[in-house]
């Protein structure tokens, strides 16, 4: 069980990191609306610039604090908790601009994974 708890957590943290640190300038098929980079997606969303700053620090940070849960156990249930509530406002802003559940995939996904990684510490 404490290896798949390290896979989910490796996967979770590097995934986050890759979307917001390496090609938060890319499109992907998962951005909303028809966002091509993530300053994009914010605004079809309706959000302020200020506001993809601060996900951005949450999530680049907690994705950090998960990698260090691989030695320091007690955080990462924490950040797992937090990464997971992002992921409900990620979802919801893909509902409320009308996107196909297909753009939502990765958010379910990583929802999915903090939600083990959460019940298995």
């Amino acid at each position: 069980m404490k290896y798949v708890s390290v896979v989910l957590q490796l996967t979770v943290a590097l995934g986050i990191l890759n979307v917001w640190l390496l090609r938060s300038g890319q499109a992907t098929p998962f951005r909303g609306g028809g966002a091509k980079t993530l300053r994009e997606e914010f605004a079809v969303y309706g959000l302020p610039f200020w506001f993809m700053c601060l996900v951005g620090v949450l999530k680049v940070g907690l994705a950090l604090t998960l990698l260090t849960g691989l030695w320091l156990q007690p955080v990462a249930q924490p950040a797992a908790i937090g990464l997971g509530l992002l992921m409900v406002g990620a979802f919801v802003l893909h509902l409320k601009v009308g996107d196909p559940v297909k753009k939502a995939l990765p958010a379910i996904a990583v929802l999915t994974m903090c939600a083990a990684i959460t019940l298995m510490r």
